[in-house]
């Protein structure tokens, strides 16, 4: 295993100059490559011009969907070998769990890790565009290299269903893997599918609930208000997607919500008991802003914050291995921050 992800927590310089005890600001093990900057030049001169223009209505969240849904089948494909099965529960109160069970090539299909661990996965895209369905070449992968089951959320989205009803239930799927008798979850997201991930753990603590054995998030969105990328982009410009875009597409789904609200403004530095956290952000985005707020909070806490932000690389790059040879990279990192949060938790209760 890398030997970061055995490190005692320390006070540690981030990439912005913030000491915070307990995180790690790991340098990325590759510098950005000629695809890379070339994915992200590419990304400025077309993608950013026509996020601009894609109204923030129900149209346009439509045509988002479609244009990002086949982007990430030719960008993102599912590995061959992979197994998928959906799923629509009804649980307690009359709610729905929505979503499906990816086993990478290799995952047993028979229950998967016979210690009753798996992985629960909250995809993004400003809660109203994405889907288990086009993050599962990115579920299959993370299935692949940790060994392990991964459940993908079908939440609800906006513009139909508001806050919290993504919350809710991503939730409700935590509470439904438990009672399906997974013992350890990993919980798993990036950009929008970050910030339900950490209010989701945040939510549990609280209830004095068991937290997850770990958490991996993938360029999360910590401030659903964008001002914290609002700064990052005066600074620098991000390639995908401006600020003013995304807080647009974002009020699809907090629209008429307190920004202060506790679910949406989230208060990671009180958090109390919260599980090792491996936090993968790319330069070129203004969501490292939100990814380096995120470590700093979890330092305050006490909790265990590894943060690698890779650089030049965009907005949830892990999704693009077709494009970016760094993506395979890093999701492989991410599975081995996994795997040796699962075994030091497992040698611990064998101490205890």
């Amino acid at each position: 295993m890398p030997s970061e992800y055995r490190q005692a927590p320390v006070p540690t310089a981030l990439s912005n100059g913030v000491s915070a005890a307990g995180s790690t600001a790991v340098p990325a093990p590759l510098p950005a490559s000629l695809r890379a900057r070339l994915l992200a030049r590419a990304s400025a001169a077309t993608l950013r011009p026509l996020t601009a223009v894609i109204p923030a209505s129900p149209r346009g969240v439509w045509l988002s969907r479609r244009i990002v849904a086949g982007s990430l089948a030719v960008l993102g494909p599912v590995p061959a070998g992979t197994e998928v099965r959906r799923v629509d529960a009804g649980v307690a109160g009359g709610s729905r769990v929505r979503g499906e069970w990816v086993r990478g090539p290799g995952v047993a299909s028979a229950g998967g890790d016979p210690d009753g661990t798996v992985v629960l996965y909250a995809h993004g895209s400003g809660y109203a565009v994405c889907s288990a369905r086009t993050h599962r070449g990115l579920t299959a992968r993370l299935s692949a290299l940790t060994g392990l089951p991964v459940f993908a959320c079908d939440y609800r989205l906006a513009p139909r269903h508001r806050f919290p009803a993504a919350a809710d239930d991503v939730r409700a799927a935590h509470d439904w893997l438990v009672g399906q008798g997974a013992r350890r979850i990993v919980l798993a997201g990036d950009s929008a599918g970050g910030h339900l991930a950490v209010d989701l753990t945040l939510e549990l603590a609280r209830a004095g609930r068991p937290v997850p054995a770990a958490l991996v998030l993938f360029s999360p969105l910590l401030d659903p208000t964008l001002r914290l990328a609002a700064a990052r982009e005066r600074v620098r410009r991000d390639p995908m997607i401006s600020a003013a875009r995304a807080r647009r597409l974002v009020e699809l789904y907090t629209r008429g919500v307190d920004a202060a609200h506790p679910r949406l403004a989230l208060d990671v530095a009180a958090a109390r008991a919260f599980p090792p956290t491996l936090v993968q952000a790319g330069g070129a985005e203004m969501l490292v802003a939100d990814a380096e707020r995120l470590a700093r909070s979890l330092g305050v806490a006490g909790a265990r914050c590894v943060l690698e932000v890779w650089p030049g690389q965009v907005h949830v790059f892990q999704a693009l291995p077709v494009l970016v040879p760094e993506a395979a990279a890093a999701v492989r990192r991410a599975a081995d921050f996994v795997r040796a949060e699962l075994a030091s938790s497992a040698r611990s209760r064998e101490v205890s």
